[in-house]
């Protein structure tokens, strides 16, 4: 869902007080998606050992700033912003049922009277990590950086989205794999 030009906007035409929050981010990890079966997850562990080991080296403090520039980003458009610095929990939120397109999955209202904002822009980040794919015991690509989930703007008074991202990122390393490619 694209940003409107007026999803900054309250419904008084004024520029609406925005609170810009993150759900708590998960650990930095590795994901073997189909090595579905326990012996075929646990190959795919033991083989990917080494990166599993460095992966848990890695801290995830450039993506906890991101609340930061985003807010400083609103400002410059003239946006009142308020950080709301600690984590969402969004499956403590009720969820919402209803036949509106374009209402939330969950009820912020809550958020609002707490936070004293109008709109809640809201970055969720599920999965911060390595991917690498199998088919049962078989590597079927190299391991790419991945961060998933989604950032999107709730209004507050009718609990709708005014904007909604989906955040799919993969990157592969820039040089050759230092493995060598599955016996075909």
């Amino acid at each position: 869902m694209p940003l409107g030009k007026d999803a900054l906007t309250s419904s008084s035409a004024k520029s609406a007080k925005v609170g810009v929050a993150m759900s708590e981010l998960p650990k930095v990890d590795t994901f073997f998606p189909g090595a579905d079966c326990l012996l075929c997850y646990a190959f795919a562990s033991a083989s990917n050992s080494a990166l599993t080991k460095h992966t848990e080296t890695l801290a995830r403090d450039d993506l906890a700033s991101l609340k930061e520039d985003v807010a400083a980003a609103l400002r410059k458009k003239n946006v009142e912003v308020t950080v709301i610095k600690e984590a969402i929990d969004l499956k403590s939120l009720p969820d919402i049922r209803t036949e509106v397109p374009t209402a939330a999955r969950k009820d912020f209202a809550s958020l609002r009277a707490k936070h004293a904002v109008d709109k809640l822009l809201v970055i969720d980040m599920p999965q911060v990590g390595y991917v690498r794919t199998y088919a049962s015991y078989v590597p079927t690509s190299d391991p790419k950086a991945v961060v998933t989930g989604a950032a999107y703007l709730v209004d507050l008074k009718t609990n709708t989205y005014s904007w909604y991202l989906p955040i799919n990122i993969n990157r592969a390393a820039g040089t050759t794999w230092d493995e060598p490619p599955p016996p075909r």
